[in-house]
Parts: C-alpha cells; structure tokens; sequence
C-alpha cells in the first residue's frame, strides 16, 4: 500500500523514532510501512491519520 508518511514527516521534523514514540509501535514497524513492505492494521492506520490530523485515504492508497 502506497503511503506518503515520510513527506508528511519531514513536514512536521519528526525522525520515525518520534512518530514510532507517538503511536506506540516499534521504529521498525514506521520503517516497514514506509518502505511499503508492511500495511498497518487499521486501528494503527487511524492513529496515524489522528496523529497528522488527516484522514486515512489521505496517507494510504492501494498499489497498483
């Protein structure tokens, strides 16, 4: 699943670390979305769109 967390990082100045922190999961777990080797479960999909005040369709689209 596509994503566009890493902008929307860069955006705010957080390191995956601090976004990790802020959702509590692993740097890891950031890293893999990111990367789009791992799609999130949705309750950790709604926390990241809470987190940047978006909605989930805002971050994620389907790969094509």
């Amino acid at each position: 699943m596509r994503n566009d967390i890493p902008e929307r990082r860069e955006e705010t100045g957080e390191s995956q670390a601090d976004l990790a922190a802020a959702v509590d999961v692993t740097r890891q777990t950031i890293n893999a979305i990111e990367r789009e080797r791992y799609d999130p479960s949705l309750e950790l999909a709604f926390e990241l769109a809470d987190h940047f005040g978006c909605r989930i369709e805002d971050i994620f689209e389907p790969a094509e």
